[in-house]
């Protein structure tokens, strides 16, 4: 099982390459929305970036509640424990 750090570190690794996101935004209480500048379509095309680093779907209304960099890791903690 992977380790907090490194389910932070793959998600950031994610918005780095795949948002185009600095690496310097990217902290546990940064916000996707207001401070990561993602988009609702930015948020679906990470869900469907983490269902392939967890082998798991994370649920719509689940991800609705994530506002958070450490939102999405609690998510991808509970997928894999």
């Amino acid at each position: 099982m992977k380790s907090r750090q490194e389910l932070f570190d793959t998600l950031s690794t994610i918005l780095v390459e795949e948002f185009e996101i600095d690496a310097s935004e990217i902290t546990a209480e940064a916000n996707l929305y207001e401070d990561l500048d993602l988009d609702s379509i930015d948020a679906v095309d990470l869900v469907v970036r983490l269902r392939t680093i967890t082998g798991k779907k994370i649920e719509p209304d689940a991800f609705k509640q994530v506002r958070t960099i450490n939102d999405v890791v609690n998510e991808m903690e509970k997928l894999i424990a």
